[in-house]
């Protein structure tokens, strides 16, 4: 008798440890959840109301968390369990995404998982989640970007959400765009090494000269942003704070990746 109390005993600590590497629901409720400081407050606070308004556009549920570490547990189990303690979604539709990113400390490699709920693994499958780390996310992130590679993310999960295009359009459509951008970034470095080769044989007489490659580069970066994020202006509306979860669920359905 003794040793059934016992281990009772031992496995309710150990349900309760394993409770508290999940954090706990934001009070007041909000979806952006930056644990590391990896985002300005002001990347924050629109990448909050870009997923709040959708959400009370769709009744989708998008939440984000950066974090230091998963809690002792693996990135997928993390995220999973995010989504049911929290109730991420609708409890009728289990219309919700997690989206988690442990950014790169030192020598540890960088690592993000998006799981989806019941309800989204047909619009969102697996394949789609892994294509959209790869491809939208991960190049943000190796330049220290973590905003520019969470904002690029869900505006590709809202369109899939949305029904704007499908997940096989989504894929065909990645794997074109993948050679051409990389063309164009050849192209521009190209471009700047000669800009600036002709610079140097004129003895930079000129500011013209010596400002150009300055301002190829202005380019190239504000053409990167238009590509990536720049449909987030279009989801630009305030409101009054995000009103809360709705209880969905979650079975284990998505992708990760890490850099």
């Amino acid at each position: 008798m003794q040793k059934l109390i016992m281990l009772l005993w031992v496995t309710l600590i150990s349900l309760n440890l394993i409770a508290q590497e999940i954090p706990e629901k934001p009070n007041p409720p909000r979806l952006v959840n930056d644990y590391v400081g990896a985002m300005r407050d002001g990347e924050k606070q629109q990448l909050e109301a870009t997923l709040d308004q959708f959400a009370r556009e769709t009744s989708t549920q998008i939440v984000v968390l950066v974090v230091k570490d998963f809690g002792g547990t693996t990135r997928e189990d993390f995220a999973v369990r995010v989504g049911e303690k929290w109730g991420v979604g609708q409890k009728d539709k289990d219309n919700g995404l997690v989206v988690v990113v442990k950014p790169r400390f030192g020598n540890e490699r960088g690592e993000a998982f998006i799981a989806t709920g019941y309800g989204l693994e047909g619009a969102v499958p697996d394949a789609v989640v892994k294509r959209l780390i790869d491809a939208e996310m991960i190049p943000f992130f190796k330049q220290g970007d973590y905003y520019g590679g969470i904002n690029a993310a869900a505006i590709k999960l809202m369109g899939l959400t949305r029904g704007e295009y499908t997940a096989d359009q989504y894929l065909k459509e990645s794997k074109k765009a993948r050679p051409s951008s990389w063309f164009g970034l050849i192209f521009l470095v190209i471009l700047i090494i000669f800009v600036m080769r002709s610079s140097s044989a004129s003895n930079k007489s000129s500011l013209g000269g010596s400002s150009l490659p300055f301002l190829v580069m202005l380019g190239m970066m504000g053409s990167s942003r238009g590509s990536h994020g720049g449909s987030y202006g279009n989801f630009s509306g305030g409101s009054g704070g995000f009103g809360g979860f709705g209880g969905g669920s979650f079975g284990g359905g998505g992708a990760g990746g890490s850099w």
